[in-house]
């Protein structure tokens, strides 16, 4: 009996939106047992989207189903590769002004 009624139970998941840079859009949601990721996006008025969606930091199809406890977010398309920009900031920043020697002691020995 126990089980039927975990099964009958809503879902509560989290839906997490940042549509740009230092703005984030959280909303908690209380779904029916048999939800899916569309179903949350629907709640919330981003089911038309064309961002891609997940779970907990995983990409997910839309109508996989969605368990209590969940975290479904969106992701925007990334404007620069991560190993680029960190390349770039590197050759602005020069050797000697970033990585692991970036703050050395005054006076200090090279790699110390």
């Amino acid at each position: 009996m126990a089980e039927d009624a975990a099964a009958s139970a809503p879902l509560c998941v989290e839906v997490v939106f940042s549509a740009q840079a230092g703005q984030t859009q959280e909303w908690t949601l209380h779904l029916p047992p048999q939800a899916c990721l569309q179903d949350a996006l629907r709640a919330v008025g981003l089911e038309a989207s064309a961002c891609e969606a997940g779970i907990w930091g995983r990409r997910a199809e839309r109508a996989q189903r969605l368990r209590d406890g969940d975290r479904v977010e969106l992701y925007r398309p990334l404007l620069v590769d991560p190993k680029v920009a960190r390349r770039e900031r590197f050759a602005r920043q020069g050797a000697r002004g970033a990585g692991l020697f970036s703050r050395q002691r005054p006076g200090g020995k090279a790699g110390y």
